[in-house]
């Protein structure tokens, strides 16, 4: 039996496929992810580089219970919660009357670190129904996936991975996975290019908007869209801060950007078969040159699927934006304060200068501002809409 996370049985002797070799190195009994250290200790993320980033995703989730009508319970669910950094942040930023009706999940295959907020609730799993805001920030390109390279008869064919990184090419890409090259990421006959099988992100992040059932879903991670996608592909791994050869042997993280537009018409897909999936409205979205930060994913019980609550069975347009444009429209520009500011109160200006230069990171081109958010409501208007 496998799951969408691990992508197969760990030990497994000898090359495999990308998604399993990858799945057992990072999360497996000594995976990366299960360090103490948590990513903090390796990498640098919007969670990381300021405060500003957990006060915007508090205003979005004020947004979804004012949509919401102001619940008795809130539910804001981070998924790959690192040591719970953005949860208890969020939580801290919240208004009084709104954090006292939220009910915060971190969830995480590593253990509850000591010293957390004790409102958070610590889960390795998903909860069963939410109401609020489910927020992945890196958390997609982290669910390991097969990578595929063109022969040189111009086949694609599944690429295998040996514990040291040496790789060979396996047997031709057929099923499932062949038509969702095909949709997805087309790849020409020309010997060498590569493409990473995005198929177990589309059905996590279903996964995930299936426990929805009413609020806002959304997916913030390094992205490409279909007319976009990178010749050779993205994977990498990356080790204290520093990019390095990907190898699946626990010792570093491995990583690959996320076809944000097939996950956005993957809920829909997977729960109203009948129904086209409407297309994602979408802004440019630049792949960052920045590295990848990780984000330990939830596992789901292998060999089963969620049952969807019924409003998740109708669901609006999903839309893809730049963090950009979502940090802009949760009130995040990185404008400089006035000049005047530094001779009436000093102290203010640089104050409002350090929390400008920290936005301005957060929404930079070719940075952090480039990231992809994938919006999905349920039920509930687009909080994220121009006047809303």
């Amino acid at each position: 039996m496998t799951d969408e996370t691990t992508g197969g049985r760990t030990g497994q002797p000898g090359p495999r496929g990308w998604r399993a070799a990858a799945g057992a190195a990072l999360y497996g009994p000594d995976g990366f992810y299960r360090r103490p250290e948590g990513p903090a200790g390796h990498f640098r993320t919007s969670v990381h580089a300021s405060p500003l980033f957990a006060r915007a995703v508090a205003r979005l989730l004020c947004r979804v219970d004012a949509a919401l009508g102001a619940p008795a319970v809130l539910d804001f669910v981070d998924m790959g919660a690192g040591r719970g950094e953005l949860t208890g942040r969020v939580l801290a930023a919240l208004p009084d009357e709104v954090a006292a009706r939220t009910r915060a999940y971190a969830v995480e295959l590593a253990g509850r670190p000591a010293g957390l907020d004790e409102r958070i609730v610590w889960r390795s799993e998903l909860p069963d129904v939410v109401t609020g805001l489910l927020f992945a920030n890196e958390w997609l390109d982290n669910v390991p996936v097969d990578v595929v390279e063109v022969d040189a008869a111009g086949v694609p064919r599944l690429v295998l991975v040996a514990e040291d990184g040496a790789e060979r090419l396996g047997e031709p890409v057929t099923g499932a996975e062949a038509d969702w090259l095909a949709r997805w990421w087309p790849l020409p006959a020309e010997e060498g290019l590569r493409a990473e099988i995005g198929l177990p992100r589309d059905r996590a992040w279903a996964a995930a908007v299936a426990r929805m059932a009413r609020g806002l879903a959304v997916a913030v991670d390094y992205a490409h869209t279909v007319d976009a996608r990178p010749p050779f592909g993205t994977l990498t791994g990356f080790r204290e801060g520093r990019e390095t050869a990907p190898v699946p042997d626990g010792s570093c993280d491995i990583t690959a950007h996320v076809a944000l537009d097939a996950c956005a018409a993957a809920p829909r897909a997977e729960y109203t078969p009948c129904t086209p999936a409407a297309p994602a409205r979408t802004t440019p979205l630049t792949p960052p040159t920045a590295p990848s930060a990780p984000s330990v994913t939830a596992r789901e019980p292998a060999g089963t699927a969620p049952t969807a609550p019924e409003a998740a069975r109708d669901l609006p347009g999903p839309r893809l934006l730049t963090q950009r444009a979502a940090l802009r429209a949760l009130d995040l520009t990185g404008a400089r304060p006035p000049l005047a500011l530094a001779s009436t109160d000093p102290s203010a200006y640089v104050r409002a200068l350090a929390s400008a230069g920290e936005a301005a990171e957060l929404t930079a081109p070719g940075g952090l501002g480039d990231f992809g958010w994938l919006v999905q409501p349920v039920g509930i208007p687009d909080p994220l809409e121009p006047g809303r």
